[in-house]
């Protein structure tokens, strides 16, 4: 029985022996820990060429991320039903080449509201002028503020929103690296 566990205790051993750390890549918001990616993990994000990424992180070496990207088309078949191909890439990044990433969850989405108050100030306003040229009397100025107004709020709604986590002043991107320890 004793051997038996001096066996277990070895093979234990052995295996945690060749385990080596793995460099990881942390996002922070304002000193704050948000997502850490590792080896193995999906990452989405747009690098600084506006490329958006959508990978499974093979290995992150010497600042490097090595992703493995997948292409999944459905195409048809003679019989008249669609089987799925799947094509896969390999890619790397520095890490400082990561523009931004997609914030998670679900969100109100300020984009499309402030493009349908955009596009119904610029309605109001084009309503009312072809009020103001066919019946001078029943013309708002009133309204044609207030329409001014709501194409401001959605145009400045329409920029604002939809850049997600750009990394700069609030979020940062950090690099660890895990350095082997030799005994």
């Amino acid at each position: 029985m004793q051997r038996l566990l001096t066996f277990f205790i070895f093979c234990i051993s052995f295996v945690h022996a060749g385990a080596q750390p793995s460099d990881f890549i942390v996002l922070k918001k304002n000193n704050r820990t948000i997502k850490t990616f590792f080896t193995g993990s999906q990452i989405n994000f747009t690098a600084a060429s506006g490329a958006n990424v959508e990978a499974i992180i093979k290995s992150i070496r010497n600042d490097t991320l090595f992703l493995k990207g997948f292409i999944v088309r459905a195409l048809p078949t003679q019989m008249g039903f669609y089987i799925l191909d799947t094509a896969y890439y390999y890619s790397q990044y520095h890490y400082n080449q990561i523009h931004s990433f997609p914030k998670e969850g679900r969100h109100f989405n300020w984009g499309s509201s402030g493009a349908l108050l955009f596009g119904g100030g610029i309605l109001l306003t084009a309503a009312n002028g072809v009020v103001y040229l066919a019946d001078n009397k029943r013309f708002s100025p009133e309204l044609l503020g207030t329409s001014a107004a709501l194409t401001g709020i959605g145009y400045l709604l329409m920029k604002s929103a939809g850049k997600g986590m750009v990394i700069g002043k609030k979020y940062s991107l950090l690099y660890v690296h895990a350095a082997d320890k030799k005994r």
